[in-house]
C-alpha cells in the first residue's frame, strides 16, 4: 500500500514542523527526505540569508521555483517546502499535480515559540516578528488550503504522534478513488 503512495509534499508556515515531521514521515515510509531550502542552498553553495541579501526575495523565489519543479518530479520522496513556496502559482501547480500535499497548520503563537531564537530566517529579522508572522499567515493560509489534500493542525501533540495520524490519513486518502484537492481531511 505504502509503495503505491505518491510523493508527499509538506507546506505550511515557518515553524510549523515541516522538517521535523518530514524526516520522521520519510523514515516511516522508507523514503528520501528533502527540504527545498536545503536543496536550494546545496545547488547555490550559499545559505538562504546570503541569497536574500544578494538577490532579494525575488531572486530566492526564482531559485525556489526551479528547485520545486525538479524535486516534485522525483518519485516517492517526502519534501518539506519553504513557507513562501505557495505564493507562486507555478509552485502550487507542481505540488498539487505531482503528489499529495499536506498543510501543517501552525497558529502564530506556535510559530513565534519555534522561531524566536532562529537567526537564519531572513523575513523575521525585523523589530516586530509577530506582526510579520501574522501578516504572512493571513496572506498564505488561503493558498496552503487551496493546494492541500490534507490539513493537519500542529503544535498540539508530539511529532511522532502527528506522523502516526498523518500516516493513517495518507493511507485513507490513497485508498480513496482519487487524490484531488477537493478531498481534504477535516481539521480536528
Amino acid at each position: 500500500m505504502v509503495e503505491e503512495l505518491p510523493s508527499v509534499f509538506l507546506v505550511g508556515p515557518m515553524g510549523a514542523g515541516k522538517t521535523t515531521i518530514g524526516k520522521l514521515l520519510a523514515k516511516q515510509l522508507g523514503r528520501t527526505f528533502v527540504d527545498s531550502d536545503w536543496y536550494v542552498e546545496s545547488q547555490t553553495g550559499a545559505d538562504i540569508a546570503w541569497i536574500f541579501a544578494k538577490e532579494g526575495e525575488a531572486g530566492f523565489r526564482e531559485r525556489e521555483t526551479r528547485a520545486i519543479d525538479e524535486l516534485t518530479q522525483k518519485n516517492q520522496i517526502v519534501l518539506a517546502t519553504g513557507g513562501g513556496a505557495v505564493m507562486c502559482a507555478e509552485n502550487r501547480a507542481f505540488l498539487q499535480q505531482r503528489g499529495i500535499v499536506v498543510y501543517l497548520n501552525a497558529p502564530v503563537d506556535v510559530q513565534m515559540a519555534r522561531t524566536a531564537k532562529d537567526k537564519s530566517r531572513p523575513l523575521l529579522q525585523q523589530p516586530n516578528p509577530r506582526k510579520i508572522l501574522q501578516d504572512l499567515y493571513s496572506k498564505r493560509d488561503p493558498l496552503y488550503r487551496q493546494v492541500a489534500h490534507i490539513i493537519m493542525p500542529t503544535g498540539h501533540t508530539y511529532p511522532r504522534h502527528m506522523v502516526s495520524q498523518l500516516l493513517q490519513q495518507l493511507e485513507s486518502l490513497n485508498n480513496s478513488a482519487a487524490i484531488t484537492p477537493e478531498h481534504k481531511e477535516n481539521e480536528s
